[in-house]
């Protein structure tokens, strides 16, 4: 490998890691906030926008000039859509009814439907060890949403299956998005494909959250509540979907959802320090039959791969 590639494919990896590790934080400090109640789902989800996309257009001022084509403006506001819009809808929705432990493993089925993303935009083939990865993970979640089906009802933090379906959607519209835009990411730098994404995003958003908005009593939010907010559109909005692209340039869509093991270990150790979750036996069953099957899919190759 040429040291120029090697440099890439490192940067590619490092990119990956960080924004899935900010990810991490995420979940917890996100889950935070909506406890919190001051801002709906929607009012967050705009003003993450408003922020990142103003520091994304800002920065574009100190890159070269570079023009969009109309056909590929498209092809950003569909990505903005499913890779934005939706995900993080679901998300900031679904936070409300899952812990941060629940919320976490559940993501890392995401290269599980990025694999099954890139069967059908993509061409890889589903192998047999593939498929029992799927199985594996799928009885993982499976057990997990009996397991929170069965909680009682003195249990005041748990995870409800609206939340664990809310999550997986969330995976899945990301699965997407990294499969299939991954030409027109790999085609524009990152700061002109993030800053339209963000646009577009604040454009669909801000109609419906105005009043939300408006409705908040700003004087009165505490000061946590705004530092996690400053986390949420600086570190988790900007910063993260300014490397994830980063990171779709030089690995393959399973590679880098592949880094979202990284997830669970920081949500978990961050909500139990913070005495938002607690680790059970179900959810370590839980947890690792996820991991195990996620970790066939991904290692698992066609002969033509191999060869």
């Amino acid at each position: 490998m040429k040291d120029g590639n090697k440099k890439r494919l490192i940067a590619g990896h490092l990119a990956a890691c960080g924004a899935y590790l900010i990810f991490g934080f995420n979940i917890v400090l996100t889950k935070d906030l909506t406890n919190s109640h001051i801002f709906t789902p929607l009012s967050l989800f705009t003003l993450r926008s408003v922020g990142a996309g103003l520091l994304f257009w800002i920065l574009s001022f100190f890159y070269p000039k570079e023009t969009v084509e109309k056909k590929d403006l498209v092809k950003i506001f569909f990505a903005s859509l499913l890779g934005y819009y939706g995900t993080q809808l679901t998300f900031l929705v679904g936070i409300n009814y899952t812990t941060p432990l629940d919320c976490s493993i559940i993501a890392t089925f995401s290269p599980v439907f990025t694999m099954l993303v890139a069967a059908i935009v993509l061409k890889e083939p589903i192998t047999t060890k593939k498929a029992l990865g799927v199985a594996i993970s799928f009885a993982g979640i499976i057990l997990l949403i009996y397991n929170s089906s069965i909680a009682t009802a003195e249990t005041v933090r748990t995870t409800t299956p609206l939340g664990i379906i809310l999550i997986l959607l969330n995976s899945l519209l990301f699965a997407s998005y990294l499969g299939i835009f991954r030409p027109v990411i790999q085609k524009y730098s990152v700061v002109t494909f993030m800053k339209w994404i963000f646009l577009f995003s604040f454009a669909m958003s801000a109609p419906f959250s105005f009043s939300d908005l408006m409705d908040v009593d700003y004087a009165s939010v505490p000061t946590a509540c705004f530092l996690e907010l400053a986390y949420l559109v600086f570190f988790a909005t900007f910063i993260a979907y300014f490397l994830i692209p980063i990171g779709q340039k030089e690995l393959r869509p399973t590679l880098v959802s592949l880094y979202s093991y990284m997830q669970p270990i920081v949500a978990t150790s961050l909500g139990i320090y913070l005495g938002m979750d607690h680790l059970s036996l179900m959810k370590i069953i839980s947890c690792v039959a996820v991991v195990i099957g996620v970790v066939l899919v991904n290692k698992s190759k066609s002969k033509k791969q191999k060869a």
